[in-house]
């Protein structure tokens, strides 16, 4: 097998770019540590190996006869299967979106493709991306490369645990809690969750559309620039994307940090932390420090309420979205001889998983008559006093540095029974989320049983350059965590 699956997406498209590669030989070594690594771990629920090839082979047929290429050219990519790719199917790991086709692309897939990236499969979430371990997929289980029986994180587990493993690059994933960063954190990758509004969620299959932000999740900060590069902008078919100009991420990466006021929060209570979390995120700390950086403690009070508040809100939101999936217009129908009531009913029955029933039940409730003001009324309230203490708190600091996640990553089955503990996991990644921000979650370290930690990275609104170029210089003072999977081809277990 060609080691060239190893390599970073920059370093593929650079040298697709100018004939040093050739595309077809890039995705072929992609393919090939595909085959090696899937059976284990579970990342893909589509794959599109015969029109990538085809994709592969226009790519260098058109730099053969003198074409200049995209800025990510010859470059395999995944996407969650929650984003539309006209003439595929999209199916949010749900039941009830069997036999959907999209009709359209979604924009960010779009931007990838005419950057000349090649597709080359959709992958595995929680059901409709309500989840926090990629276990509530109604089509299959996704692995933890590092840990075959632990979970990759969720929802966007299968586009972490593809990057982490090496059969792409490159993957797209979606954050309404910390979808995104919490996989990436789990799996030992980078995690980009980008302001609300820097990319177009035109084509993404809503969970809760005031949260929702599509990012890119990678090996490394310049990948991560490099992939946001391309899919942040404005979208006229999105309107809540931002306009703003998109910087260049990449050409900023390599500044000193000297100077930049890290934020701790005092309400975050290390006490709470297992001891390995705990001295990962102060290593993290001090290697900053090291570096010229300077920690100063900011407070946001209404840090402890943010699970309740991110619960009250996204599961009312995904209430409302999810009305739409009715078995009427297109997915699952029941097959019961029914009326249209029932029709509903049973469809929905049968189409959604145990934990997509429970939020719809627990939104549709926060929202009813006689309970608005009590829960979402004060819900949105408090979610305004939070983004009011950030802005304070970036007065003081450039960004807050917390833990990704409370834990490593833990066992398949261990919290499937307790969705309270398994909500607890989104403690440090969704108030980021409810105030709207940039952040990222960088590998720091490992446990005591070899699984990655990860220290995320909070930033100003629209200040992603800032964000990526403080993970840019942890990585730098930061040992690689390498591949699993190597050699043999089988993870730990």
């Amino acid at each position: 097998m060609s080691d060239l699956w190893r390599r970073s997406a920059s370093e593929l498209a650079a040298g697709v770019q100018c004939g040093d590669l050739r595309a077809v030989d890039v995705l072929q070594s992609c393919l090939e540590r595909t085959a090696a690594v899937e059976p284990s771990i579970g990342a893909f629920l589509q794959r599109f190996d015969d029109a990538a090839r085809s994709a592969a082979q226009d790519l260098d047929r058109r730099r053969a006869v003198g074409e200049s290429l995209g800025a990510l050219a010859g470059v395999p990519v995944a996407i969650k299967d929650n984003m539309n790719l006209q003439g595929l199917p999209t199916t949010c790991a749900s039941k009830i979106l069997e036999g959907y086709e999209s009709t359209y692309t979604a924009t960010a897939v779009e931007r990838l493709v005419s950057a000349d990236a090649i597709v080359v499969g959709k992958t595995n979430l929680d059901e409709f991306s309500m989840g926090s371990s990629c276990e509530n997929s109604a089509l299959q289980t996704t692995s933890n490369p590092w840990q075959l029986d632990a979970v990759p994180g969720g929802s966007s587990g299968g586009s972490a645990a593809a990057v982490a493993s090496g059969a792409v690059p490159l993957a797209l994933g979606s954050d309404t809690g910390g979808s995104i960063r919490q996989p990436a954190a789990f799996c030992g990758v980078v995690g980009l969750k980008p302001t609300y509004g820097r990319v177009s969620r035109y084509g993404l299959v809503a969970f809760a559309s005031s949260l929702d932000q599509i990012g890119p999740l990678a090996r490394s900060a310049d990948d991560a620039a490099l992939g946001l590069e391309i899919i942040a902008g404005g979208d006229p078919l999105d309107a809540t994307s931002s306009d703003r100009p998109v910087g260049d991420y990449r050409a900023q990466l390599g500044g000193s940090i000297e100077g930049v006021r890290i934020g701790i929060v005092s309400e975050l209570d290390a006490s709470s932390l297992p001891e390995g979390v705990a001295a990962n995120w102060h290593a993290c700390l001090d290697r900053m420090t090291d570096l010229g950086a300077e920690v100063r403690e900011i407070s946001l009070p209404h840090l402890p309420a943010t699970i309740a508040v991110y619960y009250v809100l996204a599961n009312s939101e995904a209430s409302a979205n999810l009305a739409r999936f009715d078995g009427v217009r297109y997915g699952h129908r029941t097959d019961k001889q029914v009326g249209l009531t029932d029709l509903y009913q049973e469809s929905r029955e049968e189409g959604f998983g145990p934990e997509v029933k429970r939020r719809i039940l627990l939104g549709t409730f926060a929202l009813s008559s006689g309970y608005y003001d009590a829960y979402y009324g004060r819900a949105r309230a408090v979610r305004a006093a939070l983004r009011q203490q950030f802005e304070l708190g970036f007065e003081e600091v450039d960004v807050v540095a917390t833990p990704t996640s409370p834990t490593a990553a833990f066992r398949k089955g261990e919290k499937v029974d307790d969705p309270l503990a398994m909500y607890l996991s989104d403690i440090y990644t969704a108030p980021v989320n409810l105030a709207g921000l940039p952040a990222v979650a960088v590998p720091s370290g490992r446990d005591s049983t070899g699984l990655p930690l990860s220290l995320q990275i909070i930033g100003r609104a629209f200040d992603e350059a800032t964000v990526l170029r403080v993970t840019a210089a942890l990585e730098s003072v930061t040992p690689a965590l390498g591949f699993p999977m190597d050699g043999a081809g089988e993870a730990d277990v």
